[in-house]
C-alpha cells in the first residue's frame, strides 16, 4: 500500500466507500474511518501506521497544491 487510491481500495474491503467531492475532504474522512477501525481493533498497528503516513503525506500535498 503506497497511495491514497490503495487506502481507498483497502477501506472498501470493510464496506467503507469514500467520495465526498473534494479530495482534501476524502483524505480527512479516510483518516477518521481508519482511526475508528483501529479503535475497534479491526486494523492492526502496522497497517494503521502505514495508512496514517500515506494519508498524512497526501493531506500535506493537497494543502500545498489544492486541486480545487
Amino acid at each position: 500500500m503506497t497511495t491514497f487510491y490503495d487506502v481507498l481500495q483497502y477501506l472498501k474491503e470493510f464496506g467503507i466507500y469514500i467520495h465526498v467531492g473534494k479530495r482534501l475532504w476524502d483524505i480527512e474522512l479516510a483518516a477518521l474511518e481508519v482511526d475508528n477501525l483501529r479503535k475497534s481493533d479491526i486494523l492492526d498497528v502496522k497497517n494503521y501506521a502505514t495508512i496514517k503516513l500515506i494519508l498524512s503525506r497526501e493531506h500535506a500535498i493537497e494543502l500545498k497544491n489544492p486541486s480545487d
